[in-house]
Parts: C-alpha cells; sequence; structure tokens
C-alpha cells in the first residue's frame, strides 16, 4: 500500500489520526446507509414485480376482449366508439425522499363530465366485450402510474446503491489503509528520531562527564 506523501512530524501525525477517525465514521455511515437503500430496494423490487404481474394480467386479458371486439364489429363501428372519451386525468408529478435520493410521486385526479356514461358510445352497435376491456383498462390506470413510480425510484436507488457501494470500497480498501500505514510509518519515524536524540545526548552526556573528571 502506498505512502501518503506527508512529512513525518507529530503534527502531520495529529492530523492524520483525526483525518482517520472520520474516515472511519464515514465508512461506517456509508455502509448504514448502504445496507438500508438495498433493504427499501429490494422491498420496491418485490412490490414492482407484483404489480406488473397483475397489470400485464389485466392487460392481457383486456386486449383478448378488444380482440374478440373486434371480431364482432367492423373497424369503423369501434374507432367511432372510442374515438371520443368522456374522462380526462391530470397528473401531478412531485418529489419525495428516500434516504437522501429524490425520487418522483405520481398523483392523479380523474376529471368526468356530468350526467354522461363512462362508456363513450353507445350500446346498440357495440359488443359487450369492448365493455369489458373499456372498464379493465379504465381502472389500470393507477396501477400503471403506481408501477412507472416505482420502476423510476427503483432506477434511481440503484444508481445511489453503486455509488455508495463505490465510496465504501474506496475508503475500506484505499483510505482507510494509506491512512494506517502512513500513521505507522510516522510513529516509527518519530520514534526512532527521539531515540536517535536520547543517544545523542547520552553521547554528550558522557564527554562533558569525562571532560570534567
Amino acid at each position: 500500500m502506498a505512502l501518503l506523501r506527508v512529512n513525518p512530524t507529530r503534527m502531520e501525525l495529529t492530523s492524520l489520526k483525526k483525518r482517520h477517525k472520520v474516515a472511519v465514521r464515514g465508512h461506517k455511515l456509508l455502509k448504514d446507509k448502504r445496507d438500508e437503500m438495498m433493504r427499501r430496494f429490494i422491498d420496491l423490487v418485490r412490490k414492482n414485480k407484483e404489480i406488473r404481474e397483475q397489470v400485464e394480467a389485466e392487460l392481457s386479458d383486456a386486449l383478448g376482449n378488444f380482440v374478440l371486439a373486434r371480431a364482432v364489429m367492423s373497424t369503423e363501428v369501434l374507432e367511432e366508439a372510442v374515438m371520443f372519451p368522456t374522462r380526462t386525468v391530470e397528473l401531478k408529478v412531485s418529489k419525495r425522499n428516500i434516504m437522501s435520493v429524490d425520487v418522483p410521486r405520481i398523483e392523479f385526479e380523474e376529471k368526468r363530465l356530468e350526467d354522461v356514461s363512462p362508456y363513450p358510445y353507445g350500446f346498440a352497435n357495440t359488443s359487450g366485450e369492448l365493455d369489458s376491456a373499456i372498464k379493465t383498462l379504465s381502472g389500470l390506470l393507477p396501477k400503471l402510474l403506481e408501477l412507472a413510480e416505482i420502476e423510476k425510484t427503483c432506477q434511481m436507488l440503484a444508481d445511489e446503491i453503486e455509488k455508495a457501494r463505490r465510496r465504501v470500497n474506496a475508503l475500506e480498501y484505499v483510505m482507510i489503509p494509506q491512512l494506517e500505514e502512513t500513521i505507522r510509518y510516522i510513529s516509527m519515524k518519530l520514534d526512532e528520531n527521539e531515540r536517535s536524540s536520547r543517544t545523542r545526548l547520552m553521547k554528550v552526556k558522557d564527554m562533558i562527564e569525562k571532560r570534567n573528571a
């Protein structure tokens, strides 16, 4: 492990010990943060899987009903039936904080025309399969928005977890060992200088005593 380029002085040793203490504390905090983000990430991934399976199953049913409706209705009648919606949706995107990560929060408000059926067509020339498809799709919006919110949150948390992992590894395998090795080197150097100084002082003392004798 390469040593840090510093002067082997007591002042530098004190400074390095403070840096080492801060690095160890920062390593623990980052590691705890990474572990907590991983826990939340795994929970979100499981929830994402559950919602996605529900959405795919309902979408499959809705598309199957559309196919059946298309089989018994002409293209012109089908397109005319779904041309003018009776409901609109207003989305509101905000942010919420998860472990210092600003993730999106999607809210919606559904607006309906008063005294108008939720189905934008008459029932005389349409099939029941189309009714089922429209009903299924209209109930899917909250799940689709929640799925989009969770998937974006998972992506952002994954990026932050990777950054935290790199910082933890840099502290654990590079910075902290370098500081410890440098502190050990300076301590040994100072001890060696102290022994040399003590030896010189003893020799000077002996010389003075011999001269006085």
